[in-house]
C-alpha cells in the first residue's frame, strides 16, 4: 500500500465498530426482553461445556453498567485499530478474540467469565505495543493517547476487585502483546533512512580518504586547453560607393 493511502478514511472504520457495539447491545436486549440468562454461556475454565464461552463470552454482559463500560472504549479502540492497522484489524479481532477466550479458559478461576472486556484489553495492548515496536511517529502518538485515556486499566490486570474477571483482562493483554509483535512488519512501519549522496561525499574515495578536486585555476586551464581554435574572416562591403558607381555608369 502506498504511503498516501495508509491513512485514508474508509467506511468500515466506522461501520465495523458500530456493528460490533450493536451486536452486544442486541444480545443484551434479547436477554432482558425474553427473560434469558446468558451468563452460563460464558467461559467456565477447564470444563468441556466451558469451551463454548471461548466463542460466546465476548457478547454477554451482566447489566447495563457492565455493557456501557465496555462499549465506550470498544468503539474508540476499534476505530483506532481499523484506521491505523487496517491490514490486520479483522485478523486481530477473530484470532485475538479466540486466543483470549482460550487463555481465559486455561488460567481462570472456577467461575463463569463473560463480557467484552477481554477484547478491550486485547485492543488496548495491541495498539499500545504496536506503536512502540514499529516506532512510526503517528503510531507512537496513538500509543500515548491510548495510555493517557485508558492507562488506569492496568490496575485491573490484578485481582483488586471482587466480581471482575482479571484473568480475562490479563489474557487479552498478553494476546494483544503477542499479536503486536507478530504483525510488527505488516502495514505502517517506520521507513528506513536512505542516505543521499552529496557533492561533499564525492571528495572522498572508497577508503574514506579525502580526495578533493583540482583547484579552480587548473580546472579552467584544463577546460580552455580543450577548446578548439576557431578563425573567422570578415569582408567589408561599402554599399554607398557601389550605389554611386552604378549611377555614374547610367549617366554615361
Amino acid at each position: 500500500m502506498e504511503p498516501e493511502d495508509q491513512f485514508k478514511f474508509k467506511n468500515y472504520i466506522l461501520t465495523i465498530p458500530i456493528l460490533f457495539i450493536f451486536i452486544i447491545w442486541f444480545v443484551y436486549w434479547i436477554e432482558i426482553r425474553f427473560g434469558f440468562n446468558f451468563n452460563r454461556l460464558g467461559v467456565l475454565p477447564r470444563t468441556l461445556k466451558g469451551i463454548r464461552g471461548v466463542f460466546l463470552s465476548h457478547f454477554i454482559h451482566s447489566d447495563t453498567k457492565h455493557l456501557f463500560n465496555n462499549s465506550v472504549p470498544l468503539i474508540v479502540l476499534l476505530m483506532s485499530l481499523f484506521y491505523f492497522y487496517k491490514e490486520v484489524g479483522t485478523k486481530l479481532l477473530i484470532y485475538g478474540g479466540l486466543l483470549t477466550g482460550i487463555l481465559t479458559w486455561s488460567i481462570g478461576r472456577e467461575a463463569y467469565h463473560f463480557g467484552a472486556s477481554g477484547i478491550v484489553y486485547l485492543l488496548f495492548s495491541f495498539i499500545f505495543f504496536s506503536g512502540i515496536i514499529r516506532k512510526h511517529f503517528r503510531l507512537v502518538a496513538m500509543s500515548l493517547i491510548v495510555i493517557f485515556l485508558y492507562g488506569s486499566m492496568i490496575w485491573y490486570l490484578f485481582p483488586i476487585e471482587e466480581g471482575i474477571s482479571w484473568e480475562g483482562h490479563t489474557a487479552g493483554f498478553i494476546v494483544g502483546l503477542f499479536f503486536a509483535y507478530r504483525y510488527r512488519n505488516i502495514g505502517i512501519v517506520k521507513e528506513a533512512f536512505v542516505f543521499s549522496k552529496t557533492e561533499f561525499d564525492d571528495m572522498f574515495d572508497e577508503e574514506g580518504n579525502y580526495n578533493p578536486p583540482p583547484p579552480d585555476e587548473e580546472i579552467e586551464a584544463h577546460e580552455e586547453s580543450e577548446i578548439k581554435e576557431i578563425t573567422y574572416r570578415y569582408i567589408y562591403v561599402d554599399h554607398k560607393n557601389m550605389v554611386d558607381e552604378n549611377i555614374s555608369e547610367e549617366e554615361e
